[in-house]
Formats: structure tokens, sequence, C-alpha cells
């Protein structure tokens, strides 16, 4: 089965990342990239990295059944998918300025639609696609919000622990991102010599990202009521999100151990690991690593993944496989950056 796909907004970091998967992807076709910005231009005269592997160019204007190359009657679009990597709040005024078939298949890399009181927008309803959470409504789904970043990193340390109802205190989360969650976009706090050999905290006990990790344990844990106290940081380092979390628990290491690894047992990209994990094992890959130590009574958990990948274009991909039920690993089998 061949995909078509397109992608709107393709010059910024996700939209680069997107185009290096899929266009090694065995299963897709790059029917175009949009860039407002850059069009005309050719792909890897900004991503530089792309030369001699793509001749594509940025358009601007989009006509999606012709670029798609759909019959007058929308035959021929039950295989196509439309990446959105645009910023936050940019994906719904596109959907709502660009009437779109209803048989191209979304996937909204923003946050327009993550919430479940934002999830509606006409006709499509989009589903949380975390497929760690949702895989069986991911399957069936024309429409995913993708997780955000930090939100993957730190769900996945904690869903186990939420689907058995074990959340019984506060959590105290601490996560430190690479400067590429900041997106490309120059501010004081990305510019190189800022960020080069210094840490800070932003946004702390008030990320937005805490909407939706919070609906997500409530999802698996309705009973939930205790707090989530996440401190954000900065680090000086350029991908890469590692998440250190604990709480009080009753639960023996080897218990703990055991409800993670049943948890993730039939889950491809996510893997409990008994010995400790260090961010470089996922760097380059859409793979999440889990560890969990025990100290008196507290559950330590460690969380790390890549956050342009499993934190946000690899992701992407692993929905669309599920959705055209493909391999879900298909075109994500990618080597981490180690050394």
């Amino acid at each position: 089965m061949k995909i078509k796909a397109g992608i709107i907004g393709g010059a910024g970091y996700t939209g680069g990342e997107m185009l290096r998967i899929l266009i090694n992807h065995p299963n897709v076709e790059i029917a175009f990239v949009n860039s407002t910005s850059n069009a005309g231009n050719l792909v890897s005269d900004v991503h530089t990295d792309l030369i001699g592997d793509t001749d594509l160019r940025f358009i601007d204007n989009v006509d999606f059944d012709m670029l798609f190359g759909a019959s007058p009657s929308g035959g021929g679009l039950e295989g196509a998918v439309l990446f959105l990597c645009v910023g936050h709040g940019d994906a719904k005024k596109f959907l709502a300025a660009n009437p779109i078939n209803d048989n191209i298949k979304i996937i909204d890399l923003s946050q327009d639609f993550r919430l479940t009181q934002n999830s509606q927008l006409s006709t499509r309803n989009f589903i949380y696609g975390l497929p760690e959470l949702n895989r069986e409504s991911i399957k069936s789904a024309n429409n995913i919000a993708n997780p955000g970043c930090f939100a993957t990193c730190i769900q996945l340390g904690l869903l186990p622990l939420a689907a058995k109802g074990l959340i019984k205190r506060e959590i105290h989360i601490n996560a430190t991102t690479g400067s590429t969650g900041a997106g490309q976009s120059l501010s004081a706090t990305s510019h190189f010599s800022w960020r080069n050999n210094n840490l800070s905290i932003y946004k702390a006990f008030e990320h937005q990202h805490l909407n939706e990790i919070g609906e997500s344990l409530l999802q698996l844990q309705p009973s939930l009521a205790d707090t989530l106290s996440f401190i954000p940081q900065r680090g000086a380092f350029t991908r890469g999100i590692l998440a250190a979390m604990y709480l009080e628990s009753d639960l023996t290491l080897e218990e703990a151990q055991t409800i993670y690894e049943d948890y993730y047992s039939g889950h491809p990209f996510t893997h409990v690991s008994r010995k400790n994990i260090d961010l470089k094992q996922v760097v380059n890959t859409n793979k999440a690593l889990v560890h969990v130590e025990k100290h008196g009574n507290k559950l330590f958990i460690i969380s790390i993944i890549d956050n342009l990948l499993k934190g946000a274009s690899g992701q992407a991909v692993q929905n669309m496989n599920l959705m055209f039920g493909l391999d879900e690993q298909a075109g994500l089998k990618l080597k981490a950056a180690y050394f």
C-alpha cells in the first residue's frame, strides 16, 4: 500500500524530521511540502542534510485534490494523509480556512486539538494520539491530535501506575528538554550564547502539557485526585527529554518492575530497563525507555525520549502506520546517535 502524504509547515524542526522519516518510509510517497516563507525553494536548500535525497520544492498555495491526485468525486483520497507541522493555534486556523475532503486523514502536531474540550472541529473529531494509551482508537481514527513532547515523556513514566489505580500520592516531576523543543524561531533563551553551558527553569507548576497529562491519567484512573507538581527545565543540549519523577508507594521494586513490563509488553517502541538509562540511548530514535527504582517509601521513575521523534514527528508517523493498518514500526527503525 502506498500512502500519499502532504506536509503543512515543512521548514521547521518537526517538518524537517517528518521529511527525513517519510522520504525513507517504504509505504509513503510525499505528494507535497508546504512552506509560505520558502515557497519555490528546494527542500534541500532548507534541510541541507537532504541534499541528494529529494528534489522536492516547497509550495505555498495548496489544492489538496489536485496534489493528492483525487478524482472529481473524491476518489483516490482513501490513502492520503496530511501532517500539520505548524505552530500552536495555527492548525485550527489553517483547517478553518482550507476545506479538506473528509477522506484525507489529518495528523496535527500542534496542541490545538489535544484536550477533550477542543477535540471537535466541524465534522472532524480528533483522537489523542498516544499509542501506548489509545492504540485501538487510533487504528480506526481519521484525525489525530499528536501529543506534546513533555506530555509523552511524562505519561509514559506514569501510565502503568494509573492503569492499576496506584497513583495515590502527589507526583513530583523534574524534566529537562533540549533546545529544539522551543522550535526554530529565535528568542532570548534559544540563542547558543545563552543556552550553552546554562540551565534554567520555566513555567514551574504551570506548563501547558499538564492538562493533557491529567486527562490521560484520569482516563485510566478516574479516581485520580492527586497533584502533578511539574518543574520543566531548559537543557544545554540539542534534543531529547529526561523526566525524573517520584511519589510515595507501597509497591516493592519487583512489583513495580512487573507492572511496567506487563503494561508495555505489546508496545514496540517503549521499553522498560532494569538498568539505569541515559538520554543518548534514545536520541535520534522513536524509542522511549523507562526505568524504576525504590528508595524507602518512594517509587522513582525515569523516562526518556527524543523530543522531535517519539515526542513529535516519529510518533506522528507511528500513528499514521496504525491508522492505515501498516506495521507500526515501518519507517521508524532508526539508529541512536550514541557517540
